[in-house]
């Protein structure tokens, strides 16, 4: 339900039903209008008497577009189920006397634990906790984490469902090191999802990012670079290609403060991160506690010689992963395990 896409809306799904048949159904848009009711209810269809199902309590107040409490209301909806009440203060907990004044029956707290767990990025917006920072790696069978003959590890399958896997994120956090080292694209290559590819963070500590790589080719999207030195040429550079610069200090690089470094983020409107880098970094984090869910694909084969590891990753091989927590899905022989941390 266009997850990751959003902005800092909610990203909600929508079903109507009527006569124990579905007729219509919405989700939030790209960028996070219209929301999903309004998507639901703009069908030239009589929803007199029919259910709406909703996963977030609706709004209810005047923003930049009116309350989908009213198009309910217009709409003589008969009943409104919602898993849980929206964190918004100028709605929270506010639908069901209006729905109720309208003579709507109101039910919530519906998958209740679902929604949550689902909506935890979003509430996390008003809060002082971290974003959800999720992560992935590709690992050969013997534990390697760069193939020294080829570009990749894992099969073409498996780079398809990690193109999937950013679409479901506010931004991609990467390294100046991964970006030189690699020349990813980091976008969504699948058919239906090129607009969702999300934006980027770079960290880049002493501006070292080269000039001529693929980023920089793609518009619509916009790139961050983190970094402690100043560089006027290379600086001018980037802002010719729209890359916003934002300056860190830096004395210290192993007492470096992660969870300030991520707070900053979150202050960009970002409460989603999906990190796509090398060992090093990703290690760290795993040091720091500070991966919520670590997605790790797995080839069937060995590297053996072929393979190497450009740091420890024991903090890596500290992640449990076994048959409860593989995802069943269809890799031609790669395995997906997604970690919960």
């Amino acid at each position: 339900i266009n997850l990751g896409s959003t902005s800092t809306n909610p990203s909600v799904g929508c079903i109507i039903e009527k006569n124990n048949s579905v007729i219509s159904s919405g989700r939030t848009s790209i960028n996070g209008r219209p929301h999903a009711e309004s998507n639901a209810l703009k069908k030239k269809l009589d929803y007199k008497d029919s259910d709406l199902y909703v996963t977030l309590e609706p709004c209810s107040h005047y923003g930049k577009t009116p309350p989908c409490t009213n198009k309910i209301i217009n709409k003589k909806i008969n009943r409104v189920i919602f898993s849980i009440n929206d964190s918004d203060l100028r709605s929270k907990k506010k639908s069901k006397k209006i729905l109720n004044n309208k003579r709507i029956i109101v039910k919530k707290l519906a998958q209740k634990n679902v929604a949550n767990n689902f909506y935890q990025s979003y509430f996390s917006q008003t809060s002082n906790q971290l974003p959800v920072i999720d992560a992935k790696l590709a690992l050969s069978k013997d534990y390697f984490t760069v193939n020294k003959k080829k570009e990749w590890i894992t099969n073409a399958r498996s780079r398809s469902l990690g193109n999937f896997l950013r679409s479901r994120y506010d931004c991609l956090l990467t390294t100046s090191k991964t970006i030189n080292n690699d020349n990813p694209s980091l976008d969504c290559r699948i058919e239906g999802l090129e607009k969702t590819s999300p934006n980027l963070i770079i960290i880049d500590r002493f501006l070292k990012i080269k000039k001529n790589i693929r980023i920089f080719k793609k518009k619509k999207r916009k790139i961050y670079i983190f970094t402690c030195v100043k560089n006027h040429s290379k600086e001018k550079f980037l802002k010719k290609k729209g890359v916003k610069i934002i300056k860190y200090s830096e004395k210290n690089h192993k007492e470096f403060n992660f969870k300030s470094f991520f707070l900053n983020i979150k202050k960009l409107g970002i409460s989603r991160i999906f990190v796509e880098s090398g060992s090093t970094y990703i290690s760290q984090l795993l040091k720091y506690n500070l991966v919520q869910n670590l997605y790790l694909f797995k080839s069937s084969k060995n590297l053996d010689l072929k393979g190497k590891n450009n740091s420890s990753i024991f903090f890596i091989k500290k992640v449990k992963i076994s048959k409860r927590n593989k995802i069943n899905v269809n890799l031609n022989g790669d395995s997906l395990y997604k970690a919960k941390l």
